[in-house]
């Protein structure tokens, strides 16, 4: 009967902040760490997202939505960067964002807005001219299309404005040849970096 007292007496004082400590460690072992799937395998959105996960739930969303042709990403010094190529963002010369991309950038702000990192959002093109009358240059349109994107992420779902910033780099920050049609589709994109803290 004494021990019995003294297992209930234990239980009631469990240390939530070591429970949780011991929940995470156990999910990192088993490859958990991070957004928790439902039994569907969807992502569960009432769970926290833990940066020590980040990577391989980015790498789920791509695999499950199948957009590996559409983004990829980059880790390096400056943090994580989401590589998104324009073609599944906008149309041709254009910067506002469609129903597809919203749902796209939804899922994707799943994961995002539970982060500690400021984010920033940057728009690039190819080194193809652009002059109408709404993009004078492709300073414009990359400005345009970084602004869009961070204005829906914020306004729409709701990142914390204070950790989002955007940059407009026009062509001259290719990740790939200008010279062959695939490589100036690389360079038209908008990437997202999860700035390392």
């Amino acid at each position: 009967m004494l021990g019995l007292f003294i297992i209930l007496y234990a239980i009631s004082k469990v240390d939530s902040g070591k429970y949780a400590k011991m929940v995470t460690a156990i999910g990192n072992t088993f490859g958990r760490s991070g957004q928790v799937l439902e039994k569907s395998g969807k992502f569960d959105s009432n769970v926290p997202i833990q940066p020590t996960g980040l990577k391989e739930n980015l790498n789920r969303l791509v695999n499950e939505y199948d957009y590996s042709g559409h983004i990829t990403l980059e880790e390096n010094e400056r943090g994580i960067t989401i590589h998104i190529l324009d073609d599944i963002l906008f149309q041709s010369g254009k910067a506002d964002l469609s129903d597809e991309s919203k749902l796209m950038l939804h899922r994707l702000a799943i994961i995002l807005k539970e982060l500690p990192n400021d984010l920033r959002v940057e728009g690039h093109s190819d080194d193809v001219p652009i002059h109408s009358t709404v993009f004078p240059s492709n300073w414009h349109l990359s400005v345009a299309r970084a602004l869009n994107t961070a204005y829906y992420l914020v306004n729409d779902e709701h990142l914390p404005p204070e950790k989002v910033s955007i940059v407009g780099n026009s062509e001259y920050k290719p990740i790939a040849s200008n010279d062959t049609p695939k490589g100036r589709a690389s360079n038209r994109r908008v990437d997202i970096v999860i700035i390392k803290k």
